[in-house]
């Protein structure tokens, strides 16, 4: 067996070993150029990690390991693998012949080029890819410092300490939401103010904060999740039942599933997904189904 191990950038993770050991693999470092130079890939390393090869890991369709050391490892948490033996437990099974992979949905999303009247349309830029939660609003700021932080540090409460000083200061983002090509008006928060808008293929983000606790990573849609204008001291009330999923029956909370949907804002705002910043408002977001393979505990 031939298998590429992918590390988070200028880092090369002591845990792999174990995995190298686990069969006579011939094991290279890096994304194999084509399917023909490997015959899985493991990554090594949290969802940042992950979302930066996505596009990579759907050309070459190969089954992927993740190995959770990163910050959030909310996407593998997803997947049933909490910590590294639950993920050499996986490669154990799969290197033995489990058959033990699982063909998921990842999300898309393609910035809308604004048409210039001088220059014409200009070509439509790249879409990008993501496995866990994209969104807008206040917890792209979250995202933002806590990407500041180391990954042990993120990894135990990085997010969380991120967030009050964001949420003190956080105000509602006017937007127009057209789910499924419906007009606005039509759709759920057409045209309100929100302090935070995400679209999830997976339940969390943020090492842990179910955003979407419904959400499935095979169902062929995305969760949204709208937060209205709610204001700060209710806001900050709000964020500690996120942790759990018990956010959705508050008033000003609005949540419902779409194969797509596309989002504009008054004025441009971040997106970010699987806590990376991915481009600015306005974008258009699908669901990509069944279109990344990966291996599973045993008996998921």
């Amino acid at each position: 067996m031939r298998v590429a191990a992918i590390f988070p950038p200028g880092r090369r993770d002591r845990h792999w070993q174990p995995f190298q050991q686990a069969n006579a693999a011939d094991w290279t470092v890096g994304v194999p150029a084509c399917a023909a130079e490997a015959d899985a890939i493991v990554t090594f390393g949290g969802d940042g990690t992950i979302h930066r090869h996505l596009a990579e890991f759907v050309k070459l369709q190969l089954p992927v390991l993740l190995v959770p050391c990163g910050g959030g490892n909310d996407m593998a948490r997803a997947l049933g693998l909490r910590s590294r033996s639950d993920s050499l437990a996986a490669w154990h099974s799969y290197c033995a012949g489990g058959g033990n992979v699982r063909t998921i949905d990842l999300g898309l999303i393609r910035p809308v080029q604004v048409e210039n009247a001088a220059s014409g349309a200009a070509p439509a830029p790249p879409g990008h890819y993501f496995c866990t939660v994209g969104g807008i609003g206040v917890d792209t700021e979250v995202a933002r410092r806590a990407n500041q932080f180391p990954a042990w540090f993120r990894r135990w409460g990085g997010y969380a300490v991120s967030l009050p000083p964001v949420l003190a200061q956080s105000s509602a983002v006017k937007m127009q939401l057209r789910v499924n090509e419906e007009e606005p008006s039509a759709s759920p928060n057409g045209g309100k103010r929100s302090i935070l808008t995400a679209f999830a293929n997976a339940p969390a983000y943020g090492g842990g904060m179910k955003i979407a606790p419904r959400a499935q990573l095979d169902d062929g849609r995305l969760d949204i999740c709208s937060v209205g204008d709610i204001g700060r001291i209710k806001l900050l009330c709000l964020f500690p039942t996120v942790f759990f999923g018990r956010h959705l029956g508050i008033a000003g909370v609005e949540y419902f599933q779409a194969e797509r949907l596309s989002l504009q804002t008054e004025k441009p705002v971040d997106v970010y997904a699987d806590g990376e910043f991915v481009c600015r408002t306005p974008v258009e977001v699908s669901v990509e189904p069944r279109v990344l393979q990966v291996i599973v505990p045993a008996q998921a």
